[in-house]
């Protein structure tokens, strides 16, 4: 990195598109003051943020790395803090950031800051890692320079960060890891905070409509209302899950949301693992927001629909509060099946955002479509 002519330092937030880019911009209003707050030494701090898929075709923090290195030695940048939501691994170990001291750089794994207070936390460990970037002496033969981050916003009781050792022929110096079940359920946690499941709500239009219609029609048959008569809470509570996990099925496989690395390594084979279980409670999470707002809707309609009488006359019992919400239920679980084949007719792209894999298909198709242009 070039250092700036100016007392100015710039720091570029380099970050991958979709989610991280708009971390780094709202990150990127409030950063300078705080920076320059904290420094203490009267230093000022401009931040640039560039929206760039630099993990395209590559999730091996080396090789990452020299990316950043080479993309920055062109710039007059003093740091580059680069922000990915792909989770990255360092020897096993699920890695949250790592350093190099010489060249003023930060990689960032965004999934390993957990599904909670991900803008907060997320800047928090860039404030500390810039800060001491910034203030860093050049290092010595026995490691990083003393003035190295410890990056306690992001530390938990739950789920410590542990330093890792960093191989000599790598750029980096400084590395930081999370490791064991705690550490697996934060950064899948994380994963799904990323993915952003309420976006995949307004994407099934065409199955929440196809719910509906079929929700409305059988709201109005006296068939079931004998139906949720008789049935007791255990049975409409298997009726719900089985609706539900039929339309997270239906979408994973119609969508081809599955992971199947072609590696046979056992890290390949535990980011497939986060890949699939963040698709499937990303997933989860969008169908269950649809299933609860199909209730409340039968609920309302049932209100203005049902005759007191012509139900008693029906089902030999006068309507009450709890038939209301007892048909609402077992009309919701009907009408998820119904909206599961109706997702059929949902647009594959719109389905696709809720899963990491296609999300990188997308990116490295984005940059092969830069180089042949």
């Amino acid at each position: 990195m070039q250092a700036s002519s100016q007392s100015v330092m710039v720091v570029a937030l380099l970050a991958d598109p979709d989610a991280p880019t708009e971390i780094a911009k709202r990150m990127a209003r409030a950063l300078p003051a705080r920076l320059a707050d904290k420094s203490g030494q009267g230093q000022r701090f401009h931040l640039e943020v560039i929206s760039e898929p630099f993990t395209s075709g590559t999730e091996d923090p080396p090789t990452l790395m020299r990316r950043i290195i080479d993309r920055g030695s062109a710039e007059n940048w003093d740091i580059v803090v680069a922000l990915t939501d792909l989770p990255l691994y360092s020897h096993g170990r699920k890695l949250v950031a790592t350093m190099s001291h010489e060249h003023g750089l930060l990689l960032l794994s965004l999934p390993s800051l957990g599904g909670f207070r991900l803008q907060t936390r997320a800047r928090r460990a860039v404030e500390e890692a810039v800060l001491g970037l910034a203030g860093a002496q050049p290092a010595g033969p026995e490691g990083p320079p003393r003035s190295q981050p410890h990056l306690e916003s992001v530390d938990g009781r739950l789920t410590p960060l542990h330093p890792s050792p960093v191989g000599k022929e790598e750029s980096a110096d400084l590395r930081y890891v999370i490791s064991g079940p705690r550490g697996h359920l934060r950064v899948l946690l994380g994963m799904v905070r990323a993915n952003r499941p309420w976006r995949l709500v307004p994407g099934l239009s065409k199955a929440l409509a196809a719910a509906l219609a079929t929700g409305a029609v059988a709201t109005v048959n006296s068939t079931v209302w004998s139906l949720a008569e008789s049935l007791s809470v255990p049975r409409l509570v298997i009726a719900t899950v089985g609706s539900v996990a039929l339309m997270i099925g239906w979408l994973i496989v119609d969508a081809q949301l599955w992971h199947r690395s072609a590696q046979r390594s056992p890290e390949a084979r535990q980011r497939a693992r986060l890949y699939n279980g963040s698709t499937v409670l990303t997933v989860g999470i969008g169908v269950l927001v649809c299933y609860v707002g199909l209730m409340v809707i039968n609920f309302v309609w049932a209100l203005f629909i049902l005759n007191d009488q012509v139900f008693a006359s029906m089902t030999r019992n006068p309507l009450t509060t709890t038939d209301y919400w007892t048909l609402s239920w077992f009309v919701a679980s009907t009408a998820t099946v119904g909206g599961a084949l109706g997702s059929g007719l949902e647009s594959d792209e719109a389905i696709r955002a809720a899963a990491y894999s296609k999300r990188e298909q997308e990116r490295r198709h984005m940059l092969q479509d830069e180089h042949d242009g």
